[in-house]
């Protein structure tokens, strides 16, 4: 395996290793056996362009990126070969059309006759080999032809590639691009080709996925991803479209496809009867029949969500079912419009996160007819549609829909709070200016009328008109008094 390699691994391994743990690593495998004479002969091929507008979709900024032909391993041939190894810098595309502009269909060593093709070992050493077990996306261009040493079991050699994708567990992730492009060569002629993408751990499934959402992909193919892998997750898909039975809860889907439930804060009915589409995701495959369960975690409570059918039958790819289903909503855990969660919520909401977990049980598969048909019409006479069979030993799968409880709370609660508060801050305003005005207090000392000036809280003497003190008068919130009055003086005070 090494000296097979050794052609572009020197070259290329550098550029994979040293990728930073925020880059994405891909490996675009480009075939160029006696099968593809056509997509190079032909003047009209969109092959090589194809390659780079996908692969400039493909690679940010900052991605390392392997450009590799290949066909079937031979001493003095070896396969894969290495066209182009660097970091991309944004201008991937005419770095990866130049590097294929030279290529052309291989020849085995010391002979006129055209290279075969091994998808097996080239999809295998991209994944063992270039990416040594590390994360990364395995890009695959070829015609399907399988055939190596010129193996006409072609069947066989496709369940072959089959069993490395299911069966690998490198490959965490694959989807597959079936597209029209007809060309016709000196020798062979072809209605269409094939791409593969294959995610290589579970960092590559979530860069391959955040790839799919970001729609680059989709602005280069237009054409529908089949899925060969996962089968048993993410099968389904629900869409709200109605809640009955439940004042103040609405249900609607935000962009991420999380479901968001908004519910006023007086609301406290204890289920919501909910009207759903159940959608089938999983193209190419027809699911031929399932038993469906939910269930529904909020707020710490795993609940059942009763459903009014439990079984699907002959749901196509694409196509929605009706399903309704009663689910019980955590009225106990919502937040009283008193609490401190509704004063810090108020005027926006307060999120109860949570989830939807559907199940399906029992479940078969079918590859759906159309894409049969269309498989038939791109690779005429090719059995490669029976590589899409799904794996015996999968016969459920589980869709996990994010749920956001979405409490609403008013200004109200908020407001009545600041008002109190105002009204608080106001009677202790008052009371200090109560406690520190001058106030004024009328006397007869000695039958003379004195005007003194004092405040709240202070005792000051009162003198006769001797200068002696003959008493002390002490002022409070509420009023005047005389104290240690002398024995025989003439103080008192005048209303």
């Amino acid at each position: 395996m090494r000296r097979r390699w050794t052609a572009w691994l020197l070259l290329a391994a550098s550029w994979l290793l040293a990728a930073p743990a925020w880059a994405v690593s891909h490996v675009f495998l480009v075939q160029n056996s006696g099968w593809m004479e056509p997509f190079y002969t032909d003047p009209n091929s969109q092959f090589k362009p194809l390659v780079a507008a996908v692969a400039n979709a493909a690679v940010a900024p900052g991605d390392a990126l392997v450009l590799a032909a290949f066909n079937q391993s031979l001493p003095d041939a070896p396969s894969p070969r290495a066209l182009l190894a660097r970091r991309a810098d944004g201008d991937t595309g005419r770095a990866v059309r130049a590097a294929l502009q030279p290529l052309e269909p291989a020849r085995k060593p010391g002979s006129k006759a055209y290279a075969d093709t091994d998808l097996s070992e080239a999809v295998g050493s991209a994944v063992r080999t270039a990416l040594h077990g590390r994360p990364g996306l395995v890009w695959v261009f070829t015609n399907n032809r399988n055939s190596p040493n010129n193996d006409q079991a072609t069947a066989r050699r496709n369940r072959e590639f089959y069993q490395l994708i299911h069966q690998g567990g490198d490959i965490r992730m694959a989807l597959a691009y079936p597209l029209r492009m007809p060309v016709q060569g000196g020798v062979y002629k072809a209605n269409g080709l094939m791409v593969y993408v294959f995610a290589v751990g579970e960092e590559g499934a979530r860069d391959l996925k955040a790839l799919l959402a970001s729609g680059r992909i989709g602005k280069v193919i237009t054409e529908p991803a089949a899925r060969l892998k996962p089968l048993d997750r993410d099968t389904v898909r629900l869409l709200p479209v109605r809640v009955s039975e439940a004042p103040g809860v609405g249900f609607s889907m935000a962009p991420n496809g999380a479901l968001l439930a908004d519910v006023d804060s007086d609301a406290r009915s204890p289920a919501a009867r909910i009207d759903w589409q159940l959608e089938n995701t999983i193209y190419p495959y027809t699911i031929a029949a399932a038993r469906v369960t939910a269930r529904s975690l909020l707020a710490r409570e795993d609940r059942p969500v009763v459903l009014a059918k439990d079984q699907v039958a002959r749901l196509a790819p694409g196509s929605a079912v009706p399903l309704s289903s009663t689910m019980q909503l955590p009225v106990a855990q919502l937040p009283s419009v008193w609490s401190l969660q509704a004063f810090k919520s108020a005027g926006s909401a307060y999120i109860l996160p949570g989830s939807i977990q559907v199940q399906l049980t029992g479940q078969r598969l079918e590859l759906s007819q159309a894409f049969r048909t269309r498989m038939e019409e791109l690779f005429p006479g090719d059995p490669l549609p029976d590589i899409f069979t799904p794996p015996a030993d999968i016969h459920g799968s589980t869709a996990v829909l994010p749920l956001q409880v979405r409490v609403h709370f008013g200004m109200a609660p908020l407001a009545i709070l600041a008002g109190g508060a105002l009204a608080l801050l106001a009677a202790g305003g008052g009371a200090l200016y109560a406690y520190n005005r001058p106030r004024q207090v009328v006397l007869n000392v000695d039958g003379e009328r004195r005007t003194v000036r004092t405040r709240a809280g202070s005792v000051q003497p009162v003198y006769d008109r001797s200068g002696a003190v003959a008493a002390q008068l002490k002022t409070t919130l509420f009023g005047h008094q005389l104290v240690d009055l002398r024995e025989g003086a003439q103080v008192s005070l005048q209303t």
